[in-house]
Order: C-alpha cells, then sequence, then structure tokens
C-alpha cells in the first residue's frame, strides 16, 4: 500500500521528468531539410565578425572574408538569400542544436568530439595551430610558455592541444577573438595561439609581432557544419563542394581574400582544399 508521502513523491518526481523532458525538446531545434530552406527565401549561416580575414564586419557594416565569399555562394546556388549571424568559438556547437543557423562556416576545425555532436561536410580548408608574440621576446618552441599566460579564445583546437599536452602553461581565455587580440596588445600574455592561418595574417598587421611558432600539432582541417541528422543539408553541401572543385573556386576564395593579407609570394595550395579531397 502506498502512504500519502509516497505518492507525493511519486508525483513530484514525474512533474521534474516531465520538466526536464520539456526543457530537452525545447532546447534541441529540428533542422531544416534544404527543400525548407528553399521555401524560406533564406538561409542563415553562423561565422566569425572579428576574425580577419575568414570572418569579419567590414567599416560599413559588412561581412567579408574567406569563409563568407563561400557562404555568399552557397546561398547563390540554393537561389535564396543569406543572413549571416555572428558566432563565437565556443557557442558554434550550440548555434547548430538549437536550430539557430544550418551551416556554421566560422573556420570549425574537425575534431572526433565535435563530429559526436554536429556533422561535417567535406573540408575546404587546411590548418595547425600557431603562437604569435612579441619579437621583443619570441616564443619559438611551447617549452617557452610554462609558467607563463598564454591567451587563447574558449572552445577552440588551442584551448583542448594545450590543456591535455602542456597543462604546465597557464591559459588566459576569452570568448572573443577581438578580446584575445587586445589581450595580447596589452601584455597579459607572453603569447596567442590559434590556428596558424589566423596568427600569421594578424602578425602581417601588426609590427612588433611575430609568428615564432607556425605549426603546432597535427594538421587539421576545416569543414561547414550542419545539425546532427540533416542529411539532405550535408549531402547538398558535399555535393556542392565537390562541384566548386572543378572550378578551383577555393582557390578563386583565396585570391579574392587572402592574398591581400599573405602577399603575393604565399602559396594557397598550403590552405586551400579543392573538391574535399586532401
Amino acid at each position: 500500500m502506498k502512504t500519502k508521502n509516497g505518492i507525493i513523491l511519486a508525483a513530484g518526481i514525474a512533474a521534474i521528468l516531465a520538466l526536464f523532458s520539456a526543457c530537452v525538446k525545447e532546447n534541441k531545434t529540428s533542422a531544416r531539410t534544404v527543400e525548407q530552406i528553399k521555401k524560406s527565401g533564406e538561409i542563415k549561416i553562423a561565422v566569425f565578425s572579428d576574425k580577419k580575414p575568414f570572418g569579419y564586419v567590414d567599416e560599413y557594416g559588412e561581412y567579408q572574408g574567406y569563409d563568407v565569399y563561400f557562404g555568399n555562394r552557397i546561398a547563390k546556388d540554393l537561389g535564396v538569400k543569406v543572413k549571416y549571424v555572428p558566432v563565437e568559438a565556443a557557442s558554434r556547437v550550440e548555434f547548430l542544436v538549437t536550430g539557430k543557423v544550418d551551416i556554421v562556416l566560422a573556420n570549425f576545425t574537425v575534431t572526433p568530439e565535435r563530429a559526436e555532436k554536429v556533422d561535417f561536410a567535406l573540408p575546404y580548408m587546411k590548418v595547425a595551430l600557431g603562437v604569435v608574440s612579441p619579437e621583443s621576446d619570441l616564443v619559438t618552441k611551447p617549452e617557452d610558455l610554462i609558467g607563463k599566460k598564454l591567451i587563447i579564445s574558449k572552445g577552440t583546437t588551442a584551448e583542448t592541444y594545450f590543456t591535455k599536452n602542456y597543462p604546465e602553461v597557464e591559459l588566459l581565455k576569452f570568448d572573443q577573438y577581438a578580446e584575445a587580440y587586445s589581450a595580447l596588445l596589452d601584455g597579459r600574455g607572453a603569447g596567442m595561439s590559434t590556428d596558424n592561418t589566423e596568427v600569421l595574417a594578424w602578425a602581417l598587421e601588426n609590427p612588433g609581432y611575430k609568428v615564432g611558432i607556425e605549426s603546432l600539432g597535427e594538421l587539421d582541417t576545416i569543414a561547414a557544419a550542419v545539425q546532427k541528422g540533416n542529411t539532405s543539408l550535408l549531402e547538398w553541401l558535399n555535393n556542392e563542394i565537390v562541384e566548386l572543385g572543378k572550378e578551383n573556386f577555393f582557390h578563386a576564395d583565396y585570391e579574392a581574400t587572402l592574398r591581400s593579407t599573405y602577399g603575393a609570394e604565399s602559396d594557397a595550395d598550403a590552405l586551400v582544399v579543392e573538391g574535399g579531397k586532401l
């Protein structure tokens, strides 16, 4: 026989479970198929707003950069308008899970951990980690950072790499790249680590700073990502990347958005991936 307290307890547990289930449903928003995107007339793409030259907002308030160039072509080939949504590194997965965007094109490095939560399309870039620091006290190897502060952005592969391989290095973490670079300029850390493509570009525009470590860790790939299970959009993206490779689209993207930063002698093949093939 159930007691009065037992009935109350059971009812309470049932209410908690119902609330939890509702929260899960609320936080998980179904992804839109290609047909639904086309019908709406707009695709929502997450990009960085402060990571020049890959994704940033120019002086006219317009989105520019390597990822944006690709996003514009995606929208064109879908026959829809594009709505760019600014995102921080640590919130890229959440923006897909909650359906805030259809695609993430924010310099998203493919990792096994991330692949458990989102679906990655074929790669369109390759990258490793780099470390930029003042020329007057140049960091040339990770061991130089032991006992010092290294500036990173939350949710990046740099955070994962140094946490795992160099726990003796103190990480000074920021949500936004602009904040991280400001901290470096202010001398709050011995250096900053993120994708080598990014730190190389930043150092070229900031006299007195140099990339003392140009390649760290394994060679990684950058890819577009969609919500887990969105096979409709994933298949469309993969086919799009293969077709764009036939016209050397990403080399054209490099020339339009990156050449002026890296210089006439830079090698596009060091970064560009065409047709999804390394």
